[in-house]
């Protein structure tokens, strides 16, 4: 029988290490949000093969698409631009629609995207589902046909300039503002100084500029007449009811609606969508996550808090 040395210690059991609860958390984080939605793109990708090619315009309309913290994500009219081509020069895709969620935007993306649809040789279908207001209306317009939801916000046709000026707080602490410049409104909309009449007038003419041509495009597009579209085009968002009433749409529905419509027009027995969006890797996933996440919860601290950049006109 063995004896045991009362002077020595018992024998130390191996301490079981655990886990941190953030590696746990963040494992999960990634699996959800990260390789399962991955893997879903790869497994059921769509091959560009069916024939309504759907295109989503989700967001503030810009040149490039970048994002803006407040406004949340953005669509770039570029990408949108080359989507369209590709669907028309599809074989297999016989009708576009344009699944359409957007404020609007910047007047010269918003008239990129409307100018592509309109010499697209395919017919294009806009759908308005919550939002298709100012550029966002604009791209709708030169569709052949468009379909709103009776409750989304339509219409918004107008041209809004913003800018936040700080020189009654730099007044306050004390701080100066010098500016040396060869032309006397080369440094108009500032921050650092009030805007004089005459910046305000030369500002105005410009937007009233800008507000005319999306008149005109509108009227066009719809075939109504300019002193009609004029009287509407006080900046006002319409119901999708009401903007059925004032002819800025044709139908009012959801997607079930303008499924039946292709089918019935186009005589398609059958409808396989194909997308065109911007193809996502993990970086732009997780990104984008993170991205949503911050701007709803900085959209349900202060959701009336707008901010522009300097110098920035948008259809709003």
């Amino acid at each position: 029988m063995k004896k045991v040395d009362p002077f020595t210690t018992a024998v130390e059991q191996p301490v079981k290490k655990t886990r941190p609860i953030w590696m746990t958390i963040g494992v999960l984080f990634i699996v959800f949000f990260v390789v399962i939605p991955l893997l879903s793109t790869l497994w059921f990708d769509e091959k560009k093969n069916g024939n309504v090619g759907v295109i989503p315009i989700n967001g503030v309309i810009t040149a490039d698409g970048a994002s803006s913290y407040l406004h949340g994500s953005g669509v770039s009219s570029l990408e949108i631009v080359d989507f369209i081509k590709q669907a028309d020069e599809n074989k297999e895709v016989k009708v576009i629609l344009l699944e359409i969620n957007s404020p609007g935007g910047s007047p010269v993306a918003s008239d990129e995207i409307a100018s592509a649809v309109k010499k697209a040789k395919k017919p294009v279908i806009a759908l308005i589902r919550e939002m298709g207001a100012s550029g966002g209306y604009w791209i709708a317009s030169a569709a052949d046909h468009i379909i709103a939801h009776k409750m989304s916000l339509t219409g918004s046709i107008g041209v809004v300039a913003s800018y936040l000026e700080f020189s009654g707080l730099m007044d306050k602490y004390g701080v100066g503002y010098e500016q040396l410049m060869a032309g006397e409104v080369k440094d108009m909309g500032t921050p650092f100084k009030k805007m004089t009449e005459q910046e305000r007038v030369i500002m105005q003419k410009k937007l009233d500029v800008l507000h005319d041509y999306f008149i005109e495009e509108v009227a066009t597009n719809r075939k109504l007449a300019k002193d009609k579209v004029k009287k509407m085009a006080t900046g006002e968002v319409y119901l999708g009811v009401e903007a059925k009433q004032l002819g800025l749409v044709d139908e009012l529905g959801d997607y079930t609606t303008a499924e039946e419509y292709i089918k019935k027009t186009y005589v398609l027995d059958s409808i396989k969508y194909v997308r065109y969006e911007p193809e996502k890797g993990l970086l732009d996933m997780l990104t984008g996550v993170m991205t949503d996440f911050s701007f709803n919860m900085g959209r349900g601290i202060g959701s009336n808090f707008v901010l522009e950049d300097q110098h920035k006109i948008m259809l709003r």
